[in-house]
């Protein structure tokens, strides 16, 4: 009789339940293991999986993860290149892929990634077939739009990353500009998440405050106060970080598990996420924007309308125009 025989006696006859918050996430690179560490450090799963191809570093990740068990409220913590260890997940996170060199576009990514989409996303719906596709890596849009297609899940279970981080940066600089927490400065960045992003100036507001009801030349030429150079510095943020320090990687990881925390917890929380947009803000073509969207266990179950001024939805038709650019010459 073995010590642990001795120790402990099984008492339950039937199968053991399983996962229940079951994450995956594919790609152990920067962003990866940040999303990774960011949804263990909140509690959100009861089993994390990771997949990568570089099955030395995969080993490595997530060794060093269970080594951390004591202090996480995780039990099980898994890894393998082969997908089988994914299954019956809850979100998969999806941040493989080509990384963004210094100075390049999202835009450039694409057609890398995209074919190595073309490996993943069956392997995925093969083994979770109920699960929500979360879509992290560049170009995000475009490649939400790519994972919806080959995955043949319905909209609202392939969802992109999109513009939360924008979002985020943003509510960032507003609050160090006026000495306010984040949380506290209310303001929405929606459309592609890259160059064409589009700032909402008239929704930007604090206690309910509008901001350009005060200033009403804010985020337009001749502001004094330059509020444009907000949406500047959130647009040049992610090349400013991989130029200094060569990746992304806290940030977009916080975002995930954000994202992960309103899904897995049923919050219905509105967050600014890339979705299919085709019949809104008058964008004619099948591209995945991102616009406010209502997150639950179900995934993206409702878009909010936003009230636009003339020229922001004009914007927003550009940002499709130019995502829709680049999608039709993809080869799926």
């Amino acid at each position: 009789m073995s010590t642990k025989d001795k120790l402990i006696s099984h008492v339950m006859k039937e199968e053991p339940v399983g996962s229940r918050s079951k994450v995956t996430v594919v790609g152990v690179g920067m962003v990866g293991m940040a999303s990774a560490i960011s949804v263990l450090l909140k509690d959100l799963c009861d089993e994390l999986a990771l997949v990568d191809v570089m099955e030395e570093k995969l080993k490595g990740e997530v060794m060093d993860l269970q080594h951390g068990s004591l202090f996480l409220k995780t039990h099980k913590i898994v890894a393998d290149k082969d997908y089988s260890v994914t299954a019956n997940s809850k979100v998969v996170v999806v941040t493989a892929g080509a990384r963004q060199q210094e100075g390049e576009s999202r835009l450039n990514l694409v057609q890398r990634n995209v074919n190595i989409f073309k490996f993943i996303i069956p392997n995925i719906v093969k083994y979770s077939p109920n699960c929500i596709i979360m879509v992290v890596s560049n170009p995000v849009d475009i490649l939400t739009y790519v994972a919806w297609k080959l995955s043949g899940f319905p909209r609202h279970r392939v969802i992109g990353s999109g513009t939360n981080l924008d979002s985020a940066r943003f509510r960032h600089l507003m609050g160090e500009k006026l000495n306010i927490h984040p949380s506290s400065c209310h303001g929405w960045i929606v459309g592609e998440h890259g160059d064409s992003s589009v700032p909402v100036w008239s929704g930007v507001n604090v206690a309910g405050v509008s901001l350009q009801g005060l200033n009403p030349k804010m985020g337009v030429e001749g502001d004094s106060e330059n509020w444009k150079a907000v949406h500047k510095q959130v647009v040049d943020g992610a090349y400013e970080v991989i130029r200094l320090k060569g990746y992304t990687s806290w940030a977009i990881g916080m975002s995930v598990a954000d994202l992960v925390e309103s899904i897995i917890k049923n919050l219905h929380k509105v967050h600014p996420v890339s979705t299919l947009v085709q019949g809104m803000h008058g964008v004619k073509d099948e591209v995945f924007m991102s616009i406010p969207c209502v997150l639950g266990n179900s995934g993206l179950t409702d878009v909010i309308h936003m009230t636009l001024k003339a020229e922001e939805e004009k914007q927003l038709v550009t940002s499709a125009e130019t995502l829709w650019g680049v999608q039709k010459e993809l080869t799926l």
